[in-house]
């Protein structure tokens, strides 16, 4: 089914769930593959922006979360070894790993007209642009299989050297502060003695645990046990928040500095996240480990390589409605088709599958994180101050994380127009409450809120912007609060039923591309051992 085609059965399926909504209200005015309408707004100066919310999948998922999605016309039974169910980065993997085992009879089924979960982007006449995802930490050694990947796509070359036109080009990062950029992301201009001892005190305490091996990208392999077990598990105990005050940290730059960090993984405050995974973000990597990769629609380039090698075996716009026993075989329900299958691999969300899988019982509580990406088309360059522009814009002091600029990857003549995605994780209210509060603030909102919060470092910006698009991801990463690892080992060995094998980021606790691989990786070979291989 081609893209046109895609638009037009999510069209048909929106008009569906409106009739078969008692309300009627699943319309969402935006720009996405409904083809809603754009909303306009007008800058204090009288400049036309456009723009709207670009998440019109969202409605399929409330209706396939309150059992309304309706079959449209005549469904077909396909025939498949292996069903995945969810196209995000862990079914992606599970299918191209699937295939590298022997196994190539597999069909992956895709709620979205758009693969990719939230690494997918968007393309507009300027640039591609993310959508969420927007970068590659260089791998470790021992990631062998994201490594394999990038030597896939070009990546990563024979002799070891990554394509110097996907590592991240200079300025990488700035920082504004005190009415100027600084280069870098360390908010220290004009910071006192007693803050910067603090900040080379949690440095070796980095260090440390670094050197203990407990963190690891992926998880796989950590040690946990041992005596290790002890101060790693302590720290899963208490959120980032109790385990700062407990050891003497009062700096004010510090802690932003690294709840910016934990926003950004996590989606998460230090209040709320587990001082585990807050140790985890920075010690699970090198100290200097090169990177990142980056691309203009961030790690859709790599979502959509994987989105061509699955081929004709992605069925978009195929939410799951139901999954049935049918003796030693399963019948996967959706609304274009019904898949039979020995096996099948649940990539998508956990919290969703006992809406489809009556009596399954989930062995855990996963608590999401709301997000919010905008992306913005500018048709000319704000003013600027102090250093250069980079890829990754901070703000200090900002509820946001900044921006990202989809056109700093271009090794062409520089061009006044440009896209910057400007993201936003809401931590400031429980999840529940910020997912509704997601639901019922207007675009005009969201328009004004970034253009207040841009304008602190480009006073002009509004007069620059001339659309500007938001997605709001009510869903959008499992949230690492206290009591991770707990949850991970439950789900090590976790089988919801016979034949029926986990594979999403949630497993791992966090939702960064390598764990997501990961579990894609390891439902695959364990779907293989399960059916007796190709």
């Amino acid at each position: 089914m081609g893209d046109a085609s895609r638009r037009a059965f999510l069209r048909q399926l929106l008009a569906a769930l409106a009739v078969a909504s008692p309300a009627g209200a699943v319309g969402l005015g935006g720009t996405g593959a409904s083809g809603a309408p754009a909303l306009h707004g007008l800058t204090r100066k009288g400049r036309a922006i456009t723009g709207g919310f670009a998440d019109t999948d969202q409605a399929v998922g409330h209706a396939l979360r309150d059992g309304r999605i309706p079959a449209i016309g005549a469904v077909a039974t396909r025939r498949a070894r292996v069903a995945i169910v969810g196209g995000g980065v862990s079914g992606l993997s599970a299918g191209w790993h699937l295939d590298a085992l022997g196994l190539r009879d597999w069909l992956l089924l895709e709620l979205a007209p758009e693969a990719g979960g939230n690494a997918r982007g968007g393309r507009n006449a300027v640039s591609a642009y993310p959508w969420g995802a927007h970068y590659l930490p260089l791998p470790a050694p021992d990631a062998v299989h994201v490594r394999a990947l990038l030597r896939e796509v070009g990546v990563l070359h024979a002799d070891g050297r990554f394509d110097e036109r996907t590592l991240c080009h200079a300025p990488q990062e700035r920082i504004f502060q005190h009415g100027t950029w600084h280069e870098g992301l360390e908010p220290l201009d004009a910071a006192p003695a007693w803050e910067l001892a603090e900040w080379e005190r949690f440095d070796a305490q980095v260090a440390a645990w670094r050197e203990s091996g407990a963190f690891r990208v992926p998880l796989a392999g950590a040690p946990f046990g041992g005596s290790a077990a002890r101060e790693t598990h302590a720290l899963d105990a208490i959120t980032a928040d109790v385990w700062l005050r407990a050891n003497g940290y009062r700096s004010p730059t510090l802690r932003w500095w690294l709840e910016y960090g934990t926003r950004d993984d996590y989606g998460a405050s230090l209040t709320q996240v587990s001082a585990w995974a807050a140790a985890h973000y920075f010690a699970g990597r090198p100290a200097d480990e090169g990177g990142p990769l980056t691309w203009p629609e961030g790690n859709a380039f790599l979502v959509r390589h994987l989105t061509r090698r699955a081929g004709d075996r992605l069925m978009h716009s195929a939410p799951t409605v139901r999954l049935e026993r049918v003796g030693t075989r399963w019948r996967v329900h959706t609304p274009r088709a019904v898949v039979e299958c020995d096996a099948v691999i649940w990539a998508a969300p956990l919290f969703v599958l006992p809406r489809v899988l009556p009596g399954v019982a989930l062995p855990v509580t996963t608590e999401y994180a709301p997000w919010v990406v905008a992306n913005l088309t500018l048709d000319r360059r704000p003013r600027e101050r102090g250093a250069p522009p980079a890829w990754d814009n901070v703000l200090y002091g900002s509820a946001s994380l900044g921006y990202v600029s989809a056109t700093h990857q271009s090794v062409a003549q520089p061009r006044d127009a440009t896209v910057w995605t400007w993201y936003h994780a809401v931590v400031d209210r429980p999840a529940r409450d910020a997912r509704a509060w997601l639901e019922q603030r207007p675009w005009s909102g969201w328009r004004d809120e970034i253009l207040a919060d841009l304008a602190r470092a480009h006073p002009d910006v509004a007069e620059c912007v001339t659309r500007l698009d938001v997605w709001r991801w009510g869903h959008a990463m499992a949230r690492p609060v206290p009591g991770l690892l707990a949850r991970t080992a439950s789900l090590d060995e976790w089988r919801p039923a016979p034949g029926v094998l986990v594979a999403n980021a949630d497993v791992s606790g966090f939702s960064i591309f390598e764990e997501a691989q990961w579990q894609g990786v390891r439902a695959a070979e364990r779907a293989a051992r399960l059916i007796g291989g190709g």
